[in-house]
């Protein structure tokens, strides 16, 4: 958890459409290369040996080696070069669960990352990747879930997007991915009081730290100081994180001694 920041990446409504085909935008070696730059050399000596591993590894143990590499870069936090080996793993395996998983990572790494160049490409990727989970399960609500976020970030008509995910709520209101991402997107669209409803929904259902530091930032955007605060706090409390812990104090201190 962390505090949210607008990056740019995506209007509230329009499309992203990447200038070429997300395969000629990211290049899995040269990510992986950018990626390993950032860890320790014990760490990117090992992760050197487990790609040596998949790239000299028999076909139907392509995989299995393909699953290793995406575990070991999402446990060292390198999103994009894990989503990329699920990816492998999802077209060789095209299966509900496979391309869930590949698309669920693409956009950990399109929310995690800051790279103008590789958004939409990371985009397009998670599209595509829910688009084939909807079409192995056309009543999978992970799989409509997934397809929609994509779609109002810019993959389509936005509210296209906002029609599916209504439409999973309908049938599942508990579902929290699709409820916090039409909380989102009121907020972008400068509905705070719906954005309000939404995430107190969520809290009710369960309590987290995003759907209270969204809270508060709609609250704050209304001029409801106090409920604003009050939400911060209980973010910060149940996130119990350093940095979301002196964003908190520092906007509650300025809030406080608004003039």
């Amino acid at each position: 958890m962390k505090p949210k920041q607008d990056r740019g990446a995506a209007p509230a409504t329009g499309q992203m459409a990447p200038a070429q085909p997300a395969t000629e935008q990211i290049n899995l070696e040269q990510v992986s290369l950018v990626a390993k730059n950032t860890l320790n050399p014990g760490l990117a000596a090992e992760i050197t040996t487990l790609e040596g591993a998949y790239k000299s590894a028999a076909e139907d143990r392509k995989v299995a080696e393909a699953k290793v590499l995406a575990k070991k870069w999402d446990d060292v936090a390198q999103a994009v070069p894990s989503a990329l080996y699920l990816e492998i793993v999802a077209g060789k395996e095209p299966t509900l669960t496979n391309w869930l998983n590949a698309g669920d990572s693409f956009m950990k790494a399109f929310d995690n990352s800051r790279d103008s160049v590789l958004l939409p490409a990371l985009l397009q990727k998670a599209n595509l990747a829910y688009t084939n989970a909807v079409a192995i399960d056309s009543n999978s609500n992970d799989a409509k879930t997934g397809l929609g976020i994509t779609m109002v970030n810019g993959m389509g008509a936005p509210m296209a997007g906002i029609g599916m995910l209504l439409g999973v709520v309908k049938k599942d209101p508990k579902n929290i991915k699709a409820n916090m991402s039409l909380g989102t997107f009121a907020m972008k669209s400068g509905q705070f009081d719906k954005a309000i409803v939404r995430f107190q929904d969520i809290i009710k259902i369960k309590p987290s730290p995003d759907a209270y530091f969204y809270l508060a930032t709609a609250y704050e955007n209304l001029g409801k100081d106090a409920e604003a605060i009050e939400a911060y706090e209980k973010s910060k409390k149940l996130a119990a994180n350093a940095t979301l812990s002196k964003f908190v104090d520092d906007k509650v201190s300025a809030l406080k001694n608004k003039k």
